[in-house]
């Protein structure tokens, strides 16, 4: 249990480390909270400081989920042994749903962060990599034909369940699980874009839009 909480911990304050605010102070001192839809990810980081901001951004936070998942769970801590009773795939996920928390509600930042959907990338590139292309194609899809990024991203994150119980094939067991835990936070973070959605008032990134809407 000992490997285990702190193996949890670390995936937590890893997933503290935000993407946009580390850039923001390297630029300056910007706090993107502060500006467009005051959400610390990847869309308001695109929106407000550009392309090469947001493509650093999301290196950041897709990696720390890539860490998480792959290095943190066999990683040998200083007098802390692996525990031959704990179940590897119960270190592996504990320390993927701790990054995605620590991502949402992040120590280092006040507890306001992002809305998880980067760092889960990086958790499902690890442990589900087959799920990556048909996520990616749909998300490019949705992005590409209505430049609602939270309406891809929600679809997403419903898809990934849908497809494992569907028989799509992953790497680990109990994936499933995971993956509807996950997708039930992302939805929960997403609420807001959800009532947008319904109303019908829910934001664009036109620049990432094929077809254009003539002004």
């Amino acid at each position: 249990m000992l490997e285990l909480g702190l193996k949890v911990l670390l995936a937590y304050l890893l997933g503290s480390v935000m993407g946009s605010l580390l850039l923001g102070r390297l630029r300056g001192g910007i706090d993107i909270r502060s500006l467009g839809s005051g959400n610390a990810g990847g869309t308001n980081a695109l929106r407000t400081q550009g392309g090469a901001f947001a493509a650093g951004v999301l290196v950041i936070d897709i990696g720390k989920g890539v860490l998480a998942a792959l290095v943190l769970p066999g990683l040998a801590l200083p007098g802390v042994p692996l525990d031959p009773a704990m179940p590897r795939e119960v270190v592996v996920y504990g320390c993927a749903l701790a990054a995605v928390t620590g991502h949402v509600w992040p120590l280092w930042h006040e507890f306001r962060g992002g809305k998880g959907a980067a760092t889960a990338v990086g958790l499902i590139a690890v442990l589900a990599p087959a799920l990556v292309v048909p996520m990616l194609l749909v998300w490019l899809g949705i992005v590409t034909t209505t430049g609602i990024v939270g309406l891809a991203t929600i679809t997403v994150a419903a898809l990934a369940p849908l497809l494992v119980a569907l028989g799509w094939p992953v790497g680990h067991e109990g994936f499933f699980w995971f993956a509807l835990a996950v997708a039930t936070l992302i939805l929960y973070t997403h609420r807001s874009n959800m009532a947008r959605l319904r109303a019908g008032t829910e934001n664009r990134v036109e620049r990432l839009m094929l077809f254009r809407r003539k002004r």
